[in-house]
């Protein structure tokens, strides 16, 4: 007995064998605790929460449970420490790796609740998930600036001189920027199209003579899926200085089209091919008829112009309405025995006089 306690006296590296298990007791037993904790305290917050609909409390158990639990792990080694005495260099590398575990800590928490806070707003707005999954590319820059500060901060409290370092950023900066304007002209417009909404991915836009469905908005490209199938890529800064027609929130399509009749149709069938044309749209299904008018005198004969709404903005469903309208005119114009007007040329002949005629036989 007189030996084990001899033995719990013995002092190595200014700490008796005594103050080691102390300290290595201490560990265990504060880690023992936290694992406790984590399991059965914060499952029980975690289940209680998933009942609710509110996303802060989610977010809360979460962030304990990334964030708390390796600061509470640690805490506990860092206080144990405390019953043995370190050495100058062992004190400041144990200062040291605390001073970067709590940045790191710090700059996690920090993002962390700037994503919530976005994600709580875009998720209010229309098509709040949509905009949520395009969002990597706006936090990536904020994660960046809050890392580049932390860093710094860091590297400040670590006894470094941080005004050259961030002169050094600051005329390194200003070269990058001049040698890749056109990549942070395409990054700026990137937080354009984002907090701008002029289009999302999903809808299907065209530009120019280009036409497809938005697939991915990145920091400094966009991505098209044609209707043909291949990908289409764009630069932000071209998307953002084109025109660009979104066809996400049609609800109807406007249908404006003319036909034309021989000018040999008789004048009390004009009246008649109106009411003909304004009964064969209302026919269809789903359709807002407008109107039907004798509108023109063409060049090869006389112009009905019809307009109707498809009520509906998919365009297969626009084209099979189509397709029957013109098809019930096709068949209505048979029964009421009126031709379409084609392209025709009229030739009128004179009596011309006996030198012309002779002229024009010779040139025969």
């Amino acid at each position: 007995m007189n030996f084990n306690l001899d033995f719990l006296q013995r002092v190595y590296w200014r700490n008796t064998v005594q103050d080691y298990l102390i300290t290595l007791g201490i560990i265990l037993l504060g880690l023992a605790l936290v694992r406790v904790f984590k399991k059965f305290v914060l499952g029980q917050l975690r289940r209680w929460t998933s009942r609710t609909k509110s996303h802060l409390d989610d977010y809360l158990v979460d962030s304990m449970e990334r964030f708390g639990i390796p600061a509470l792990s640690f805490a506990v080694i860092y206080f144990a420490l405390d019953f043995i005495r370190l050495s100058r260099k062992v004190d400041k590398i144990v200062t040291m790796i605390t001073t970067i575990i709590i940045t790191i800590l710090i700059i996690r928490i920090l993002s962390s609740t700037i994503l919530l806070v976005l994600q709580a707003n875009l998720r209010k707005q229309q098509q709040g998930e949509e905009k949520v999954k395009q969002m990597g590319g706006l936090m990536l820059i904020i994660n960046s600036v809050i890392w580049i500060l932390g860093i710094l901060f860091l590297m400040d409290n670590l006894g470094y001189n941080v005004s050259t370092i961030i002169t050094g950023l600051g005329i390194g900066g200003i070269a990058i920027a001049l040698a890749a304007q056109n990549i942070l002209g395409d990054v700026f417009n990137y937080f354009v199209i984002f907090f701008d909404r002029p289009f999302e991915v999903g809808d299907f836009i065209i530009i120019d003579t280009k036409m497809g469905v938005v697939d991915y908005i990145g920091l400094k490209t966009t991505r098209i899926k044609s209707l043909s199938g291949e990908m289409l890529v764009f630069a932000n800064s071209d998307l953002t200085g084109s025109r660009i027609h979104n066809y996400k929130n049609m609800q109807q399509r406007r249908v404006l089209f003319k036909i034309q009749v021989n000018y040999s149709t008789p004048p009390e069938k004009l009246t008649q091919i109106s009411a003909m044309l304004k009964q064969v749209v209302e026919e269809q299904s789903p359709v807002r008829f407008d109107r039907a008018h004798f509108s023109n005198y063409g060049a090869y004969g006389l112009e009905f112009e019809i307009v109707y709404f498809v009520l509906d903005a998919d365009y297969t469903v626009y084209m099979n309405v189509h397709q029957r309208v013109n098809i019930r005119i096709y068949e209505e114009m048979q029964k009421m025995d009126v031709a379409f007007a084609l392209p025709t040329q009229h030739l009128f002949l004179a009596n011309l006089n006996n030198e012309t005629e002779s002229s024009l036989v010779g040139l025969k």
